[in-house]
């Protein structure tokens, strides 16, 4: 993990790898795929080469030179709802237990809003895994609150 830093959301992964000062774009080497990552610059040996932690989607995911020095990539996470514990499998893992829930910043919002968010959030999840939402089945949403209760969404009353 020493060629790379990365930090996380519920719904990406973001992966800073230094280059060499001055790389221009087109010597990047920054090859995106479902389950693999290969990072560096051309002719000198991958800085990251491996398989992803879990599957990202590949359209959504992209990369960019930062200062001539850092490529920055933004991986779309397939799985919206899981902590991923290192970016490539093989790499030191970290304690995703102490990773603090994602949705914080949604608690200044007020009551009406905060739950509306809280809603969509949950049902954008069920959507991309093609499971039902709470509007098509509002005990799933009821389930999901009383599993998740660090989410702190609030209780329907339907």
């Amino acid at each position: 993990m020493e060629n790379y830093s990365w930090t996380q959301t519920l719904g990406d992964i973001v992966v800073q790898v230094p280059v060499p000062f001055g790389t221009k774009k087109k010597l990047v080497v920054c090859d995106i795929k479902s389950k693999a990552l290969r990072v560096g610059a051309k002719g000198q040996p991958l800085l990251i080469d491996g398989v992803l932690f879990q599957a990202v989607k590949v359209c959504d995911s992209f990369w960019t030179l930062e200062d001539h020095d850092t490529v920055t990539i933004l991986l779309s996470k397939c799985n919206q709802w899981e902590r991923w514990k290192s970016v490539v499998k093989g790499d030191p893992e970290i304690d995703t237990g102490k990773c603090e829930p994602g949705v914080r910043r949604l608690y200044g919002l007020g009551h009406e809003a905060e739950h509306h968010m809280r809603k969509m959030l949950f049902d954008y999840g069920q959507k991309c895994k093609g499971l039902p939402t709470s509007e098509d089945s509002p005990e799933v949403l009821k389930k999901f609150i009383t599993d998740h209760p660090y989410l702190k969404i609030p209780q329907t009353n339907r």
